[in-house]
């Protein structure tokens, strides 16, 4: 095994029986070798039991939707490139000569996806225990940081439930302005709520987009 390739070996805790595993997972398809796609596929597959098990055993009181939501955002692009940074992952990665001088090795959905590669090959290297057990050292800070369940719901629902609650009618969304061309438009959208002294507002690349950061807006005026 290369010295880098077995630094990042020590990285992720794992000692490789077949070395080749990893040099697999860490070959993206533009080096024009065999890519590491399959072990991604894979990789994605164990990583998605795995945290649905974890949420299970943690959450007691969730329901399939809200487990649903916390398995989201834990195996999100944004979630595993972070954790790719973490590891340092970009200076390993086997890139075609025009991916590296794009950058590619920076690119969040690379990284991405070569985390779920790399968990592919711990379980064909050493089974589904160790790539449980790479994955939540992984997931260590990750898994303490989740949101509590009463966050998970989107922002419009919870500001609904909170006016609700006090008795309060619905609130209202109105699109006051629109920006940018056909495809690339930006939306403005004012909340008004009778517990509001002046709408929030939110905007967003779409309609629906926009009524959620303004819904967030006036749930932070509101709850203060």
């Amino acid at each position: 095994m290369a010295a880098d390739v077995a630094t990042l070996a020590r990285r992720l805790g794992h000692e490789f029986t077949d070395t080749a595993l990893l040099e697999r997972a860490l070959t993206h398809r533009s080096s024009g070798s065999a890519n590491n796609e399959r072990l991604e596929f894979l990789g994605d597959s164990v990583l998605n039991f795995v945290m649905s098990c974890e949420l299970y055993e943690r959450f007691p009181e969730a329901n399939e939707g809200e487990l649903s939501r916390l398995r989201a955002l834990l195996v999100k692009g944004d979630t595993l490139a972070r954790l790719a940074h973490g590891l340092g992952l970009g200076d390993y990665l086997r890139l075609g000569s025009g991916e590296r001088k794009s950058g590619g090795q920076r690119r969040n959905s690379i990284l991405a996806d070569t985390v779920e590669a790399i968990i592919g090959a711990i379980y064909l290297d050493a089974g589904l225990e160790r790539a449980s057990q790479v994955i939540h050292a992984l997931y260590d800070g990750e898994l303490d940081e989740l949101p509590p369940l009463s966050r998970l719901k989107d922002p419009k629902t919870r500001l609904q439930e909170y006016l609700q609650a006090r008795g309060q009618e619905r609130p209202s969304y109105e699109v006051v302005r629109t920006n940018g061309s056909h495809h690339e438009q930006n939306f403005e959208v004012a909340c008004r709520a009778a517990s509001l002294a002046e709408p929030a507002i939110g905007t967003g690349a779409s309609r629906r987009k926009a009524e959620q950061a303004a819904a967030e807006a006036a749930l932070e005026r509101l709850e203060g």
